[in-house]
């Protein structure tokens, strides 16, 4: 019997929203097998708190593989076996921590699992819209061939919202791209320290988790500290932006544009008024989805759960941390 109370081999694992699936099938669910019984679903509806309490029923650890999952107190007080959540990925907004801690359930998360492909795919975006790449490729398959002016990267600000893994290499690539990288973290420096680098940046690019305080972190304020010409690159969370604000900001082009992978509806809805703009990049939340990151991360996930049973947690999220 392990420190957690449940006998080798005796865990019962959930994977209530492989959907789309990457799990099922996968080596980490060869390695996860190894622990007791997994039950993986793989259909939509996760994204019901009563749904998803159906589905981790009495199983001791969730696998949290999508961030529309609301693992909320509803859903802990559904699951009185439940001991561990095991999150794929680094966002947590969909879990109610402190609920989680007053039960005395353990949420753990991967650090650093997808660094290398968002820092890229925040990059690729910084590219594709300074050099309006998809603009371009439209218009010579429709016959004609452009000749406007373009932007690049070398010899301009970036501001870097976030100093976490992602944040740290996006600011690596870009400084091999000859960009000057301007960094702001919460614990670091100020509101007054974050409105300098707004003004001062070319590119703005997120990278801070969404909590209740930075919720609409970038909103009609902040949007009109930027400069005109700035670009506006979003690959954390949709809520960090004020959904209203940048639209507006971008359809008066009070900004250049942005390049955006992650948003307020997932998937967007059709007629979205963000789908209208022409000085906008769109992604659907796939900066991640390498296979290498599927790979490792899922296996860090699982890894994440051997070392609960072991009674030796790593990667715990604490409230407010």
């Amino acid at each position: 019997m392990s420190m957690t109370g449940i006998a080798a081999g005796d865990a019962l694992i959930v994977v209530p929203d492989d959907f789309p699936s990457v799990f099922e099938g996968s080596a980490a669910h060869e390695r996860a097998s190894t622990l007791g019984t997994v039950r993986v679903c793989g259909e939509r509806g996760a994204d019901d708190a009563e749904e998803l309490a159906q589905r981790i029923g009495d199983a001791h650890v969730a696998v949290n593989i999508r961030a529309y999952a609301p693992f909320t107190e509803a859903v802990f007080a559904a699951c009185p076996n439940l001991r561990m959540v095991s999150i794929w990925g680094v966002g947590t907004d969909n879990i109610d921590l402190e609920s989680a801690a007053r039960r005395g359930i353990t949420v753990c998360n991967t650090p650093g699992a997808n660094a290398i492909a968002v820092a890229e795919h925040a990059i690729a975006l910084m590219l594709a819209v300074a050099r309006k790449i998809p603009q371009i490729d439209r218009a010579m398959r429709e016959g004609t061939w452009p000749r406007e002016m373009l932007g690049q990267l070398h010899g301009k600000t970036l501001g870097i919202f976030g100093t976490g893994a992602i944040g740290t290499h996006a600011a690596k690539l870009a400084r091999a791209f000859g960009m000057t990288v301007l960094e702001w973290s919460a614990r670091n420096n100020s509101i007054a320290e974050c409105d300098d680098i707004l003004r001062a940046a070319d590119f703005v690019s997120l990278h801070v988790r969404l909590l209740p305080w930075t919720r609409g972190f970038i909103g009609a304020r902040e949007l009109a500290l930027m400069k005109p010409s700035a670009i506006l690159i979003n690959t954390g969370r949709g809520a960090l932006v004020d959904r209203a604000a940048l639209y507006d900001a971008l359809a008066q082009q009070r900004i250049a544009g942005a390049g955006l992978d992650v948003f307020h509806d997932e998937p967007l809805r059709p007629g979205d008024p963000i789908l209208s703009l022409a000085n906008t990049v769109l992604s659907p939340h796939n900066a991640g989805q390498t296979p290498e990151v599927r790979r490792d991360g899922l296996l860090l996930a699982i890894e994440n759960v051997e070392r609960f049973l072991a009674g030796t947690p790593r990667n715990i999220v604490e409230p407010n941390s």
